[in-house]
Parts: structure tokens; C-alpha cells; sequence
């Protein structure tokens, strides 16, 4: 298990990181400070808050809130859309995991 240490934090924390999340993590560690990566870093936390609780406010068939991502309502098929576009217009080798 890898500690990790955030940089305003005295103490480590202590948690299991599989392959690809241990890649992502070091991947934006490893990032410059720019401009672009403040305005990723924005994209990011708002994406993970969305997928985290999309809180649609549209119902289901039963009357209940969409709260799952894993339902096509209107409001996720609109960030999957972005996204989507968003894939299309990043050149195919920025596509790749990196190593």
C-alpha cells in the first residue's frame, strides 16, 4: 500500500490505490503548474463531483430522483456528450494510459 502525502498535510494518507488509479494520480503529479493545468484541475473536481452525485432532478418511471449515472437521463447524456467531444478533439496518442 502507498501512503500518500498531500502537500498541505502533515500526516499521510493511507490508502490502497489499484494500477490505473496509482497512474492518474502520478500522471497529475507530474503536471507543470500552468494556466491549463489550474483550469483542469477546476474540470476535474466539478467532472468527479457530477459522476459522484449527478442529482438529477428529472424522475424515473417509479417517481423516484435519478441519482445513478448508469439511467440515461437528460442531464448525464449531456456530460457524456461533452465528453465525448472532448475525446474526439484530443489528439489519439494524448488517448493512451500513459506508462
Amino acid at each position: 500500500m502507498n501512503a500518500l502525502m498531500p502537500a498541505s498535510s502533515e500526516a499521510p494518507y493511507h490508502v490502497a490505490l489499484d494500477d490505473d488509479e496509482w497512474r492518474l494520480i502520478r500522471s497529475l503529479r507530474e503536471i507543470p503548474p500552468s494556466p491549463l493545468r489550474d483550469r483542469m484541475h477546476e474540470v476535474i473536481e466539478a467532472l468527479v463531483g457530477f459522476v459522484a452525485d449527478p442529482g438529477c432532478p428529472e424522475l424515473r418511471a417509479e417517481g423516484v430522483p435519478c441519482s445513478r449515472t448508469l439511467l440515461a437521463c437528460g442531464r448525464c447524456r449531456r456530460v457524456l456528450s461533452l465528453l465525448d467531444g472532448m475525446r474526439r478533439r484530443l489528439p489519439r496518442e494524448s488517448l493512451r494510459a500513459p506508462r
